[in-house]
């Protein structure tokens, strides 16, 4: 009877092992048909930003674009679009990119020449997507925790050693109860099985970082071998040297196979009896005692490692993000110009986006005006928008994208900062001026300054005084400027220094209906009347406003349209 349990004891890991194997293989052929089926298109899943912006918070800079500007543009709604990554290495690099517009033309010709190589065969594409997604595990988010900074171990010396033997105790200790059963050594057992889930328990937050980030280094290694094998890998001397030093990192870590190889799927059988041997046999603070000392000698190489393939995995992704769009070009940016021309520009997040053109030097501001819900505003921040994609993933949503590398700086979203007895005006004072102060720190870049509605939370006077001191200073600095407004003093006020656009509707049916084209020239239609006086306002009401436009038109030589 002995026998028999130790021979079903014995053959239980390779049963288990078989079937990990068979799964694995039913997964990888669901896994690159689901790559197939969703090139060129969004990737709609939930997605965790905490995890996703470590390498950014680790590695952001100084030259990324600010925390207002991410928020006025929905950067991480524009992220979810252009994810197309299969790794989580990519993603997290992806992330960073997009926060970190570049100016340098050898950065985006070494671009260009990585999504060329890495999109030039389809299959092979596919097959690097798929090798990539073994990168998909959480736990690789955990990755730039490793490299960032040197790690020092948390266990006194006495807690090293009973860790390095708990393994060959427990196994030791059950292996005797199945020669010479006793009750000592079963109570034996159970005072150390206690004992290591005490251990395994009250130290793994602390460890958290390394037991989950280890056995993803293994992954990465092995993945950066194939891309390097099948020449998709950056070829440069700092590469390969750091891949020879990953190679003597991961003779140390063969060990933590098992681990590496456990299910995802916590209702999987191999998942928990995996789960049950890393806590009774104290499985992850060996890990982190046996190869922290290792991991503190090659910290620079796996971060060069990491990025050679989340390179990969980027470049991957902004193909298909090219290949899924309407239209897009690659953007022409040139140091020096002093001219922005983009041609049929369109909001990337907005299905079936009207496109609109404009051309605009630095000597000369755009003023769109416009009703509410015309589009002016999505026009102003998709120019934004498309600045910034241009500056990061060599990709403009027009035809045509001209323009200079540019600071890209925005006053768009706007609230009341209560927690500081901020008004909104003084919130927004306070935002302006940064702006200012941050177009003289950019010379001799330029920059690209985008204002929606400037200073609406002040009276209406002292927002047209203030706004137009503002904007000729911008443009007295040689910036270039995209500001809505509904005051159309301002137009006369700024002269020549600002050409006018607007965005018009018509009515229809006592509503109104919009093209969400721009237009040369001040606001002509008188459309808000005529809506209120299809839902019903009094006719003195209508006759009063009515009088007051034809006044305010005659002053601004507004004619009306025929």
């Amino acid at each position: 009877m002995m026998i028999y349990w130790i021979t079903i004891i014995i053959l239980l890991p390779f049963i288990f092992i078989l079937i990990s194997h068979l799964k694995s293989k039913a997964q990888q052929k669901k896994k690159l048909t689901e790559i197939k089926e969703r090139w060129g298109k969004p990737i709609i899943t939930g997605r965790n930003f905490k995890p996703i912006s470590t390498y950014l918070t680790a590695y952001g800079g100084s030259s990324g674009i600010s925390v207002d500007t991410a928020t006025d543009l929905d950067i991480d709604s524009v992220f979810e679009f252009i994810d197309r990554t299969n790794s989580k290495p990519g993603q997290q690099y992806l992330y960073k990119k997009l926060h970190s517009p570049q100016i340098s033309e050898e950065y985006f010709e070494t671009l260009e020449q990585r999504i060329g190589n890495v999109t030039a065969n389809k299959e092979l594409r596919e097959a690097a997507e798929l090798k990539l997604s073994e990168l998909g595990n959480n736990d690789a988010y955990y990755l730039p925790e490793l490299f960032k900074k040197p790690h020092h171990s948390i266990f006194p010396a006495i807690g090293n050693f009973y860790i390095s033997i708990a393994p060959f105790l427990i196994i030791g200790v059950a292996f005797s109860l199945f020669i010479v059963p006793n009750q000592f050594m079963l109570l034996l057992l159970l005072v150390l099985m206690i004992a290591n889930v005490i251990i395994h328990y009250s130290n793994k937050t602390q460890m958290l970082n390394y037991t989950h980030s280890l056995p993803q280094l293994l992954v990465l290694f092995k993945v950066s071998n194939w891309l390097k094998n099948h020449t998709l890998l950056r070829d440069d001397v700092h590469t390969r040297f750091s891949m020879v030093n990953m190679s003597k990192l991961k003779k140390s870590l063969n060990y933590i196979t098992l681990q590496n190889k456990a299910a995802i799927d916590p209702t999987d059988i191999y998942y928990l009896v995996t789960e049950w041997l890393k806590m009774f046999l104290l499985i992850e603070p060996l890990v982190f005692i046996k190869s922290i000392t290792k991991v503190n000698k090659y910290l620079s190489d796996i971060k060069v490692v990491y990025e050679a393939v989340a390179e990969v995995d980027v470049a991957i992704s902004i193909q298909s993000v090219r290949d899924g769009a309407a239209h897009y070009c690659k953007p022409q940016l040139t140091t020096g110009n002093t001219h922005i021309i983009i041609k049929n520009l369109y909001h990337p997040l907005i299905e079936n986006c009207v496109s609109n053109s404009i051309a605009i030097d630095n000597t000369q501001g755009i003023l769109v005006t416009g009703s509410n819900m015309s589009g002016k505003t999505t026009f102003i921040r998709a120019i934004a928008i498309n600045a910034l994609l241009s500056q990061t993933i060599n990709t403009s949503f027009a035809t045509v994208y001209q323009a200079p590398p540019l600071k890209i700086f925005t006053s768009i979203d706007m609230t009341d900062d209560l927690g500081d007895n901020k008004s909104y005006f003084q919130a927004e004072a306070l935002a302006v001026k940064n702006i200012v102060a941050q177009t003289i720190a950019s010379k001799p870049i330029n920059s690209l300054v985008i204002i929606d509605e400037i200073f609406r939370g002040t009276n209406t006077i002292e927002r047209i005084a203030a706004a137009k001191a503002v904007l000729s200073y911008f443009i007295r600095n040689q910036s270039f400027v995209f500001v809505s407004t509904h005051d159309l003093e301002l137009a006369e006020l700024l002269g020549s220094d600002y050409k006018v656009f607007s965005f018009e509707e018509v009515i229809g049916d006592d509503r109104l209906v919009f093209d969400y084209k721009i237009k040369e020239g001040l606001l002509k239609n008188r459309n808000g009347i005529a809506v209120l006086k299809g839902v019903g306002f009094p006719e003195s009401i209508i006759d009063e406003a009515n009088k007051v436009s034809s006044q305010l038109r005659e002053k601004y030589n507004l004619k009306l349209p025929l």
